[in-house]
C-alpha cells in the first residue's frame, strides 16, 4: 500500500488537542491510596497533581474537565495562574473573578440550574478583592446552590503571586475543613496542578494545604508509546518496529515531550513520506539529532539543572543516595531531571544524562589541548601522570574562582572539574567513569576504567598539612580501595588552598605495601 499523508502531528509545543495531535490517555493517575482523580472528586477531596513541565499536566486536566461535564451534577471550572506571579493582589483576584464567574454561569446555564438568575444577581454585586471575599463567595454559593458540585482545577498553580500563597491556600484549607462532613456544598473539590508537590509547601512554619491528597502524574508507559505511534501508523501505513518503540521508551523513560519530539524527528527528518518501517537504528539517529538540538524544553530544565550541576553529575556517576528533603536533590527531582525509588536515585532518562553531562562538562572548559591519543602509552593504556599533570595546568589556566563562588566544599568543586577532565577519555565508549563508588570498605571518589584497566583516584582538600592530608588518602587507597579492586596503582589529587594557584608542585611517587601511589598537590590559593 502507498504512504498516506498524516492528518495529525506529534505535539511538542503545548497542550495536546486530540483532533490535531496524536494523543493517549494516562491511566495510572492515582493518589497514595490508589484512588483515581474521579474517585477523589466524587468523595469531595482536595488534591495536588504535580509533574515536571511538558509532562502532559494541562492536557490531562482539560480532558478530565470534559469528562466531568458529562455529569450534570458537576460544575467543572478550570483556571490557570501561569501569568499571575508578579501581579498585585487586587489584580490577581480581579482576573480570578473574570474567569471563574464566566465559567460558573455558563455551566449553570448548560445544566439548567433553576437558581441561575439568583446566582447572576449575587455575582453582579460581589467582587473578589482578596482571600476573604474569595471565601465569602463560596460561603454564599453554599447557601444558594443545591445539588450542584463545583470542582475547581487550577493549572500552573506555581504562578500564584508569592505574597498571596499563604492566604489563598489557608482559605482553601478552611473551606475544606468547614464543609468536610457535608455532602451539599458548593465548592465540592479542588485540584491544584503544578511542578511542585503543593501539599509539602511550608509557609510561615506550617503547611497550609496538608489536607490534600498527593497525586504524581506518571510518565508514558511502554504501551502508551506504542499506542501513540500506532495512531501515526494507522494514518500513514508507516510502521514502527517493536524494537524501535522499545528503544524510544528506554531512551526517554516515557517522558511525554521527548517521546513526541522523537516521533516528529523520526517521521519528518529520518524517514519521511515512506512506508519503510522505522527501526531501532533510526531511533539512534533521531536521538543523536535531538541531543544537539536547541529547544525550549532543554533550555527550561537545563537552567534548573545548572543550579546544582555538581549534584547532577554525582547522580550521573552513581555517587549518592536519595535524601528526602535535600534542597539540591529536591529541585532536580521536581523538574524531572532525576528519579528516586527508595534510597536509589538516578537521572530521569538517558537523553537528559547524555545532553546535560556533556553540556556541563563542556561549560567547565575541561578539554585537553593535546589529542587524546597522546595520553596513551605504547600498551594503549592511559598515562595517568600526563593526564593529571595537564589537569593541574588546566586549573592554572581557568583560575580558582569556581572554588570560591559558592558555599560548596572545595573538594566537591575539584571532584567535578576532575571528573569532567577524565570524562574525555571515556566519551568515545572505550571506558567507564564512576563517581563515589561504593565498596565493601567505603566509597571510591573516582573510578576510571579504560580498556579493562582500573584507575582509582582519591581527592582531598588540604585543611591541615599536606603530609597529613596525603597520608590519610594513602591509607584509604592502600587499606581499602586498591585491595578491594585488586589494583596495584592509585592516585591522590589534593586541592590545596595553602598553595597559590600557578605554583607547580612536582608529583610524588610512593611505594606503600607493594602499591604504587602517585600524589598531585594542586594549588587553589588566591
Amino acid at each position: 500500500m502507498n504512504y498516506r499523508k498524516p492528518k495529525r502531528i506529534f505535539e511538542d509545543s503545548g497542550t495536546v488537542d486530540p483532533r490535531m495531535s496524536y494523543h493517549v490517555e494516562l491511566k495510572n493517575v492515582v493518589n497514595t491510596r490508589k484512588q483515581n482523580i474521579k474517585t477523589m472528586v466524587d468523595l469531595g477531596r482536595y488534591f495536588s497533581i504535580f509533574a515536571p513541565r511538558q509532562s502532559g499536566k494541562t492536557t490531562y486536566l482539560e480532558n478530565f474537565c470534559h469528562t466531568l461535564e458529562k455529569d450534570p451534577a458537576y460544575v467543572a471550572i478550570m483556571l490557570s495562574f501561569q501569568k499571575y506571579k508578579n501581579l498585585h493582589r487586587h489584580r490577581f483576584y480581579q482576573l480570578i473573578q473574570k474567569d471563574l464567574y464566566s465559567q460558573l454561569t455558563d455551566r449553570l446555564e448548560a445544566v439548567n440550574c433553576p437558581k441561575l438568575d439568583v446566582i447572576r444577581a449575587y455575582l453582579n454585586t460581589h467582587n473578589l478583592t482578596d482571600h476573604i471575599s474569595f471565601s465569602e463567595l463560596f460561603e454564599e454559593l453554599n447557601r444558594k446552590i443545591e445539588f450542584k458540585k463545583i470542582v475547581i482545577l487550577i493549572d500552573e498553580f506555581d504562578g500564584i503571586p508569592v505574597n498571596e500563597l499563604e492566604n489563598f491556600l489557608t482559605t482553601l484549607r478552611d473551606l475544606y475543613q468547614k464543609y468536610k462532613k457535608r455532602t451539599s456544598k458548593a465548592l465540592y473539590s479542588v485540584g491544584l496542578v503544578g511542578i511542585r508537590n503543593i501539599t509539602k509547601l511550608i509557609v510561615g512554619g506550617v503547611s497550609p494545604f496538608n489536607i490534600a491528597d498527593q497525586v504524581k502524574l506518571p510518565p508514558f508507559t511502554l504501551k502508551n508509546v506504542q499506542d501513540l505511534y500506532n495512531q501515526y501508523t494507522e494514518e500513514t501505513i508507516q510502521p514502527f518496529t517493536e524494537d524501535a518503540v522499545k528503544k524510544v521508551f528506554n531512551e526517554t523513560a516515557g517522558q511525554p515531550w521527548l517521546v513526541n519530539r522523537l516521533g516528529t524527528i523520526l517521521t519528518v527528518d529520518i524517514k519521511p513520506e515512506t512506508t519503510d518501517p522505522i527501526t531501532a537504528e533510526d531511533v539512534e539517529k533521531a536521538v543523536e539529532i535531538l541531543l544537539y538540538e536547541e529547544n525550549s524544553h532543554f533550555d527550561n530544565i537545563g537552567e534548573k539543572a545548572r543550579q546544582y550541576k555538581e549534584t547532577f553529575i554525582e547522580i550521573v556517576f552513581d555517587g549518592v543516595e536519595y535524601i528526602p528533603g535535600d534542597e539540591e536533590q529536591s529541585l532536580l527531582l521536581t523538574h524531572g531531571l532525576i528519579k528516586a525509588e527508595g534510597k536509589n536515585v538516578r537521572v530521569g532518562n538517558p537523553i537528559y544524562k547524555k545532553r546535560f553531562t556533556k553540556a556541563f562538562f563542556r561549560e567547565s572548559r575541561a578539554i585537553a589541548v593535546a589529542p587524546l591519543k597522546t595520553y596513551l602509552g605504547h600498551d594503549e593504556l592511559l598515562d595517568m601522570k600526563a593526564i593529571l599533570s595537564d589537569f593541574e595546568e588546566y586549573i592554572m589556566q581557568i583560575g580558582v574562582n569556581a572554588f570560591y563562588a559558592s558555599q560548596k566544599p572545595y573538594e566537591k568543586t575539584g571532584q567535578f572539574l576532575l571528573t569532567a577532565w577524565l570524562y574525555q577519555f571515556v566519551e568515545q565508549g572505550k571506558g567507564e567513569l564512576s563517581f563515589e563508588v561504593s565498596t565493601g570498605l567505603g566509597r571510591i571518589d573516582i573510578l576510571l576504567t579504560y580498556q579493562g584497566r582500573k584507575y582509582i583516584v582519591e581527592t582531598k582538600i588540604n585543611r591541615s598539612s599536606f603530609e597529613r592530608t596525603a597520608q590519610k588518602a594513602i591509607d584509604q587507597l592502600c587499606g581499602k580501595y586498591l585491595l578491594t579492586e585488586r589494583a596495584n596503582e592509585g592516585y591522590v589529587v589534593i586541592f590545596d588552598p595553602k598553595t597559590t594557584v600557578g605554583e607547580l608542585c612536582t608529583p610524588q611517587e610512593r611505594l606503600v605495601q607493594g602499591k604504587k601511589i602517585l600524589i598531585f598537590n594542586i594549588g587553589i590559593g588566591r
